[in-house]
């Protein structure tokens, strides 16, 4: 089918950038499946690994030749060949990517006619987006408000009600309700026992249900946004439960369709709870690989840089690695020094306090498990100081949560600096307090106490 000529110059353009970013996914999918980097996939055709990025966020074109020698080379069936004729010749739009591209990342509910929306657990929905990191799928930052509490049960039944054939596209209020109701739950999920997973996941199919019968660009774009938050936050909640293979599963998903939706906010935070996921389960070449990744999904953006080093110093930290370890908790604070207002475009949870805490607190643990594996006092002097900092830089009621890792974290930092007496005198009103843990806070909790155990101190 040729382009009708008469049609504006941009929206001709934002067709041939949809086509190319439908073949950028197919590419990636392949590329994945063969468990390929993107240098070494490069390598094979004779490409930089940045073009190769660019082929997969569909930023840059390829040739029919280039197409199929990637085709033959991924194993791909045909599938690229295809996916470059329709680019070139600019063909209807269908679901961009592989046939099973909007499978969702968990086997769906054997009970219930359709999702219920149960009672917050805590806190209300936002009246205007952004909020909680969540922009609005239609309109991006530009700031909306949300409807009234009052309906947002009706505009959510009435979604995931419809029938996926004959639905409208997404208007406003509903998407405006998507992610108000998202913020909330991921609010609520602060407390140990946030109820919102089930709905989550039951909201998720729902959008994937209309996502897959959506064929305009324009219409699907929202909507696979809609699908990588909600993915990505069902990974969240997961995690918070320990349940670390169907977290991977979700944040997996979410990576998949921030990348189709050209969303790096949602791509980085997906790496990086890949990357967590990878080190709580002892492997930290594949820690280390999520969080190269990290730079390679928002090249050029110093938030996305400072994650991404982090990242690095913590896998190279369980790996023993300790100048590795300080090197890359250095160039992440290099990053800190260059983020500003602009990057807030970027990524909406994003503030320079919120930067440096992430920072300072992932500093604090890696430098923690360096000198845990290296016996040295002086090194875990530093972790102290890090986690200080992070400490500090929580408002005394943010985060109760969050509060209570770091507080786990300094004491162990304590008894890594041989000085168990303040490690005791810190843990022990805070467990005291505690209930229910969530599992990253558990998981910080056995290292100390396995460490408390090896002082001879367990039972203090």
């Amino acid at each position: 089918m040729h382009r009708n000529h008469a049609d504006p110059p941009q929206a001709d353009a934002a067709s041939a950038n949809a086509h190319w970013r439908a073949f950028g996914a197919r590419l990636r999918h392949w590329r994945r499946l063969a468990g390929l980097t993107q240098a070494q996939l490069g390598t094979e055709i004779g490409y930089d690994h940045t073009a190769v990025s660019k082929l997969e966020h569909g930023t840059r074109r390829t040739s029919p030749r280039i197409a199929g020698r990637l085709d033959d080379l991924l194993a791909a069936g045909g599938d690229l060949r295809t996916a470059c004729r329709r680019a070139e010749e600019g063909e209807p739009e269908t679901p961009a990517g592989p046939a099973d591209w909007a499978r969702p990342p968990l086997p769906g509910r054997t009970v219930g006619p359709e999702p219920l929306l149960p009672p917050l657990a805590s806190g209300e929905p936002p009246t205007r987006l952004p909020d909680y990191g969540l922009l609005c799928p239609l309109h991006g930052a530009a700031g909306c408000a949300v409807p009234a509490p009052a309906d947002l049960a009706a505009l959510h039944a009435a979604f995931c009600a419809a029938d996926p054939d004959t639905a409208p596209p997404l208007d406003a209020d509903t998407a405006h309700a998507l992610t108000g109701l998202l913020a909330a739950r991921l609010r609520a999920g602060e407390s140990p026992v946030g109820p919102g997973t089930t709905v989550v996941e039951d909201t998720l199919r729902a959008v994937l249900g209309r996502l897959t019968r959506t064929r305009s660009a324009a219409d699907r774009r929202p909507l696979t946004r809609l699908a990588a938050e909600y993915a990505h936050a069902a990974g969240g909640l997961r995690m918070q439960h320990g349940r670390n293979a169907t977290a991977m599963a979700c944040f997996d998903r979410a990576l998949s369709w921030s990348e189709l939706a050209d969303e790096p906010a949602t791509q980085v935070a997906s790496l990086s709870d890949m990357s967590t996921l990878a080190r709580l389960d002892g492997d930290p070449a594949a820690a280390l690989g999520y969080a190269r990744e990290i730079a390679r999904a928002a090249p050029g953006r110093h938030w996305a840089g400072a994650m991404s080093q982090i990242g690095q110093a913590r896998a190279h930290a369980l790996a023993g690695d300790v100048r590795a370890t300080v090197r890359h908790i250095g160039r992440a604070r290099l990053h800190l020094d260059h983020i500003g207002e602009h990057d807030e475009t970027d990524a909406p949870w994003l503030t320079i306090a919120s930067m440096r805490l992430r920072v300072e607190s992932a500093a604090a643990a890696a430098l923690r498990d360096a000198a845990a594996a290296v016996d040295d006092p002086r090194l875990a002097l530093r972790a102290v100081a890090a986690a200080d900092t992070a400490l500090r830089l929580l408002a005394p009621n943010q985060l109760p949560t969050t509060r209570m890792l770091f507080t786990i974290r300094m004491a162990d930092c304590h008894l890594c600096a041989h000085d168990p007496g303040t490690a005791v005198a810190l843990l022990t009103p805070l467990l005291d307090e505690a209930t229910e843990l969530p599992a990253l806070v558990r998981h910080e909790l056995r290292g100390l106490r396995g460490r408390l155990t090896a002082a001879g101190l367990a039972g203090s």
